[in-house]
């Protein structure tokens, strides 16, 4: 197979990513793509950084192996834990992670106040700490972790009573604040996000690095010289608790997502 030709890895944690291969597939329609879902393993946001590492590492060598030209960590989790370690033992692949969307959200308006959604683990991590030191100064940035929320998601429950109630106990600290803008700083969140910002009671922007993860996995492989000169491409979906089939859910997600998500 040509190496323009190879499709390009988008892994995640569960079924989250979904949101990032949407912005992908809507960048990049000639791409083939293979989405991994690890949902046997899921959540990753709750367990410590060294299970993290060992899961990514796993799932990045297994989809090596398959012959991919490009990797997408489409898990703000598992980017902060593993992206460097993976770039160091792999210089010469491309490897793009995902990170909060904390600069747009800053720039939304003068000094604005920010909440930033996202899984413990991803708020612990020093690349989140070096993130919002680089803002501090131009915002008030309010961490806020959304255990919990990611199970919701990977039920398939990203409408009705049952999300709406967790989410009014959850955002119920961040009523009390002004927000300008809240970034989801967890590749799930996107897919409830209407949940969300009915909890918060409208009126603040969302961000989230979807879109710009789209950019830039577009830019390496230009750089790069590996974009597809196809006319239609195709998604593949993986999934470690579907080992033998495609993840019927995860494909119904996307197409869902198609919709849901370009409001």
């Amino acid at each position: 197979m040509a190496e323009s030709k190879m499709p390009i890895a988008v892994f995640d944690s569960g079924l989250g990513g979904i949101s990032v291969l949407k912005e992908l597939v809507r960048l990049l329609p000639n791409e083939n793509f293979i989405y991994y879902g690890d949902t046997a393993n899921a959540p990753y946001g709750i367990k410590s950084a060294d299970e993290v590492r060992v899961l990514t590492f796993s799932v990045y060598e297994r989809l090596k192996s398959r012959g991919v030209k490009a990797f997408v960590i489409a898990c703000n989790t598992a980017t902060s834990v593993a992206v460097a370690a993976l770039r160091e033992k792999y210089p010469d692949d491309i490897i793009i992670g995902v990170e909060p969307a904390l600069k747009p959200a800053v720039l939304c308006a003068p000094h604005p106040t920010v909440a930033v959604l996202a899984t413990p683990l991803t708020l612990r991590e020093e690349k989140f700490a070096s993130l919002m030191g680089r803002f501090s100064d131009k915002a008030k940035i309010i961490p806020f972790a959304c255990a919990g929320l990611v199970e919701f998601v990977e039920r398939g429950e990203i409408t009705g009573e049952g999300l709406q109630e967790f989410l009014d106990g959850l955002l119920a600290p961040l009523k009390r604040e002004q927000l300008d803008a809240v970034v989801l700083g967890c590749t799930h969140y996107p897919l409830v996000k209407d949940a969300i910002l009915e909890s918060l009671g409208g009126g603040a922007l969302i961000f989230d690095g979807s879109e710009g993860t789209a950019r830039e996995t577009k830019r390496r492989l230009e750089a790069a010289r590996l974009l597809s000169d196809g006319t239609e491409g195709s998604v593949i979906f993986l999934d470690s608790s579907y080992p033998d089939v495609e993840n019927p859910e995860a494909s119904a997600l996307l197409r869902f997502g198609g919709e849901y998500l370009c409001s």
